[in-house]
């Protein structure tokens, strides 16, 4: 459901478990009428075939879904400067042959058109993303060794730059693109109001299901400010339905944003490698640019997060613990 990403590419986070939110938050009674509509006929493959969803007469677009949808797309929209934190979860194999949960933290800062810094505490290799409107740098801090390249003049363009360069991508791509509204409606296919929570991300939240043909996200989108609190998807034709699940934290609208945030010192002054995918063949590491005239990062500005074009995640490297 992506404005940025070529259609089928399976983004790294989200999945729904809807029959047992129906059954807490609407009723034993509603919640098998829910997953009868849930669960057509004609959603069995032959091994190693995608499944074909049917999606048929009992699915479509429900105004109201679309009318929080709506909200949360121009709330975020409008905001010039916008902070948050994002903590994704996912699953991989492990070598009991079930799934074991990976969780990777985003500390993001962005300011419309073109500004866009999201930093990468770990559980495994920390790193560092930078756009400052012209260049995009990935940083490892740890192996010191930055990947740059020259970007696009806008957040949406730069996306699809990262990740067609370097498959460079963020499981929030969908909330910081120019028109979050269309970048989260695009080739929707069902929409509906499961009903609300009070127990998501410190408030009353409503619940929305989304689904296209191929993965089915669930969202819990604060009832009054209408930012997103949760994401919890599955696709239909991942082997196992693994979850991935990002969860909302700490957002501010309209922040001020201190001077050199979108930049760094020591990124810009680390050994360079080429901004490519983790598999592709790189160079040996450059001699030590000099360092720019930028100034440093602020110590108490927010920090954001992603894995640099230089480090797979676990799951990317088929790691089993």
């Amino acid at each position: 459901m992506s404005s940025v990403l070529p259609a089928g590419h399976r983004r790294p986070w989200s999945p729904c478990l809807l029959t047992l939110v129906a059954l807490v938050t609407l009723g034993p009674a509603a919640a098998l009428a829910q997953g009868a509509a849930a669960a057509p006929a004609g959603t069995t493959a032959s091994p190693g075939t995608p499944p074909q969803i049917d999606m048929g007469l009992r699915f479509g677009l429900e105004p109201g879904a679309l009318d929080i949808l709506r909200a949360t797309g121009a709330r975020l929209a409008a905001a010039k400067t916008l902070s948050f934190s994002a903590l994704a979860t996912y699953e991989s194999t492990a070598r009991t042959g079930q799934p074991l949960a990976y969780t990777t933290l985003y500390q993001v800062v962005l300011a419309r058109p073109n500004r866009l810094r999201v930093i990468s505490p770990g559980d495994g290799p920390a790193s560092e993303f930078y756009y400052d409107g012209k260049t995009m740098m990935a940083f490892d801090p740890k192996a010191d060794l930055a990947a740059v390249a020259a970007a696009p003049p806008t957040i949406d363009a730069m996306l699809k730059a990262a990740f067609d360069t370097a498959d460079i991508y963020f499981p929030f791509t969908d909330l910081i693109v120019a028109d979050p509204y269309k970048g989260i409606t695009d080739g929707l296919k069902v929409a509906f109001v499961v009903g609300r929570s009070a127990l998501v991300g410190g408030t009353i939240t409503d619940i929305v299901v989304l689904a296209n043909d191929r993965v089915q996200i669930q969202l819990w989108i604060g009832a009054e400010d209408r930012l997103p609190r949760m994401a919890r998807a599955t696709f239909f034709d991942e082997p196992g339905h693994y979850r991935h699940q990002v969860a909302f934290s700490r957002w501010r609208i309209n922040p001020p944003v201190p001077a050199g945030t979108f930049t760094s010192v020591k990124a810009a002054a680390a050994r360079r490698m080429a901004f490519a995918a983790p598999s592709a063949t790189t160079p040996a590491p450059a001699a030590t640019p000099p360092v720019p005239a930028t100034a440093p990062m602020p110590a108490t500005a927010p920090m954001p997060a992603t894995a640099p074009a230089t480090v797979a995640s676990p799951a990317a490297e088929g790691h089993k613990p």
